[in-house]
């Protein structure tokens, strides 16, 4: 089941991604990274961790002595360059400032910097995923189904949102605005928008935790319609007639995903 293994990876790193973007503040305002999930991500890229003077340095997995190299630090730089020119321009020795030249380095990193914070959290998520095989094909998801459809059974919610997470991830299902959510409810579908300012949602996967009821409306719902959002409503309290219920559901999904891979 490499398949599975490699969404729900990638789907943690976009995950682990988000938490860091969301701890960056902005300049000057004194907030600090999470640093915690920040080490989490790079432990999930191609990049080696190295201690060298009080820094914490993540290394690009090349054989040359220039690479790239992330300091893991409120700043969260990646240089282009080797391990001792970062350890002189982010920790110089007292005997290492004496030299002009290096005054120089230690002042301005611009010529070796690529990238900072949240551009530096990107690259990382980025070169994460890109170690990953995605690829699928009906049997892999025919084993996503089946565990969805058991967990579904058994009442198991986690199960069943495992199995919804991994067909939002295929089919760049969202979870949705304010407009849309329904207390105790977990909810996805294809978002769009509109030159109005209206958001669009649908297909629309509507899924119970408190009563273990999915469902599926194969429509689009505008954030403007009362009464086609009424109508949502109606269908996850199970008074109203999904385009599709329960193990169903999956079924769907899966052939919506089949349709995408081909």
């Amino acid at each position: 089941m490499a398949f599975k293994e490699n969404i729900l990876k990638k789907i943690k790193i976009n995950k682990t991604a988000k938490q860091v973007i969301h701890s960056i503040g902005p300049p000057d305002s004194g907030r600090k990274i999470d640093k915690a999930a920040m080490r989490q991500l790079l432990e999930m890229s191609p990049y080696t961790y190295s201690k060298n003077r009080d820094l914490d340095l993540y290394l690009e997995d090349i054989a040359s002595e220039k690479k790239k190299i992330l300091v893991l630090d409120n700043d969260l730089a990646i240089y282009h360059t080797h391990v001792e020119d970062v350890a002189l321009r982010k920790s110089p020795t007292v005997k290492e400032m004496i030299s002009i030249r290096n005054a120089i380095k230690i002042l301005s990193d611009s010529d070796v910097v690529i990238s900072k914070k949240e551009a530096s959290v990107k690259t990382i998520q980025k070169e994460c995923i890109e170690k990953l095989d995605l690829s699928y094909n009906e049997s892999d998801l025919d084993d996503i189904i089946t565990d969805g459809t058991a967990s579904l059974a058994r009442e198991y919610t986690d199960g069943v949102i495992e199995c919804l997470d991994i067909f939002a991830e295929i089919l760049g299902y969202d979870a949705p605005p304010k407009a849309f959510k329904i207390g105790h409810h977990k909810i996805v579908g294809a978002l769009a928008y509109r030159e109005s300012g209206e958001v669009v949602l649908g297909p629309i996967i509507i899924y119970s935790i408190i009563h273990n009821l999915l469902s599926l409306i194969d429509q689009q719902i505008g954030s403007f319609d009362k009464g086609k959002i009424e109508l949502m409503h109606q269908v996850a309290a199970g008074k109203e007639k999904a385009t599709a219920e329960g193990a169903k559901v999956f079924q769907h999904l899966k052939q919506t995903a089949l349709k995408l891979s081909h």
